[in-house]
């Protein structure tokens, strides 16, 4: 059976995407691999073992282009209140709390935030079909 190990992503700015990542989410480097042209960078917590790549090229100074094609990350946490309050605190900026309904009971209770890169994440309580 294949298990899912690690999503990535293209970075302008590797120091602004470390600091980010750790602040909103605890991910700190596992590993980080220097190539000729380019840099991977391996980001995760104690929560889980599946990793955020990080791919920095080197001879890279404009922002990403991320067309439509990009959806998001998700995250699950115990206090979404909480971190929702943490985030604006932190300067992060996260959306307005959400939540919506499936067949008349709650499904989802969120939050997204914008990483420097321009990428969306999605901050969900933790419940249901998100644990």
């Amino acid at each position: 059976m294949a298990k899912m190990i690690h999503s990535m992503i293209r970075v302008l700015d590797e120091a602004r995407s470390l600091a980010f990542y750790e602040t909103a989410f605890g991910l700190t480097v596992a590993d980080r691999y220097p190539f000729d042209g380019f840099t991977l960078i391996y980001l995760r917590n104690a929560e889980a073992d599946f990793e955020l790549e990080l791919t920095v090229n080197g001879d890279r100074s404009a922002p990403y282009d991320l067309g439509d094609g990009y959806g998001h990350l998700a995250f699950a946490v115990d206090d979404l209140d909480a971190e929702h309050a943490r985030f604006t605190e932190a300067g992060l900026n996260p959306t307005p709390l959400k939540g919506f309904d499936y067949q008349g009971e709650p499904f989802a209770r969120f939050f997204f935030v914008t990483d420097p890169d321009g990428y969306k994440i999605e901050v969900l309580q933790k419940g249901g079909r998100f644990l």
